[in-house]
């Protein structure tokens, strides 16, 4: 059989998602779990990689194994993982169905703190300096107008295409607060990251709106703002299409 996880995560004291060499992941985590309760070896394969340091306010992954008891296992589950992460859901769905490759759209925010607060800053990147929304709401219009983003990638990346549609950006305040919104059909490695370290550079005005324009036809990495802290990151969604569920 098989079935779709939903899981959220603080990802503090994870090394990314994906298993790795003497690191702990949170894939390695939920494997482990689901492999003593099931009893079998069960492998799961997520929607996405997010890095060392970044949440996910809901991941999807996919496993195949024997009929299980869906609402047992998740409650077992939330007893026998670490406080860090949550599984929200078990449920079976079409033998085929993939959760990276069926996913339709992914969703990232990404939170800059403007005060020093002591209860977030392992939640949200406390930025000192004032930024200009207006501006850097300015530089989201610029990224519609194109579909490679090679710029934003990380280097040496393994990838055919480094086309993605964007369908959301924008950036609002909440409280004490900028909240970067972004959503897409597929991202690149490190790209929500180096777009919000870009974006603070036009917000600061140390780099021109209209700069964005060449930083993308360049296609080279160098040209674009540094990767903000991976700590500020959250994949918040992610949707698929509603004929997946068995």
């Amino acid at each position: 059989m098989r079935y779709f996880i939903e899981l959220s995560y603080n990802g503090k004291s994870f090394h990314g998602w994906q298993n790795q060499p003497n690191a702990i992941t949170v894939q390695s985590v939920v494997e482990d779990a689901l492999s003593k309760l099931i009893g079998e070896k069960i492998s799961i394969l997520g929607a996405g990689r997010t890095d060392t340091g970044v949440h996910a306010k809901q991941m999807f992954a996919h496993f195949s194994s024997k009929t299980i008891d869906c609402d047992l296992i998740t409650y077992k589950l939330n007893s026998f993982l670490p406080k860090t992460i949550a599984v929200h859901n078990i449920f079976k769905v079409k033998s085929e169905a993939h959760a990276r490759f069926d996913a339709i759209s992914r969703s990232y925010i990404y939170r800059i703190s403007r005060i020093k607060d002591v209860f977030e800053y392992d939640n949200a990147y406390y930025f000192k300096n004032d930024l200009d929304i207006n501006l850097m709401n300015k530089a989201c219009e610029i990224l519609f107008e194109y579909e490679d983003y090679k710029c934003f990638s990380k280097t040496h990346t393994d990838v055919k295409t480094y086309n993605c549609n964007i369908m959301e950006a924008k950036w609002i305040e909440v409280d004490n607060e900028l909240h970067f919104h972004i959503k897409a059909d597929r991202f690149l490695r490190n790209m929500v990251r180096a777009i919000v370290g870009t974006m603070i550079e036009i917000g600061t005005k140390k780099m021109e709106v209209e700069n964005l324009h060449d930083i993308i036809k360049s296609r080279n990495r160098s040209k674009a703002g540094a990767s903000a802290p991976a700590h500020g990151l959250y994949l918040s969604r992610i949707e698929y299409p509603k004929n997946i569920k068995e």
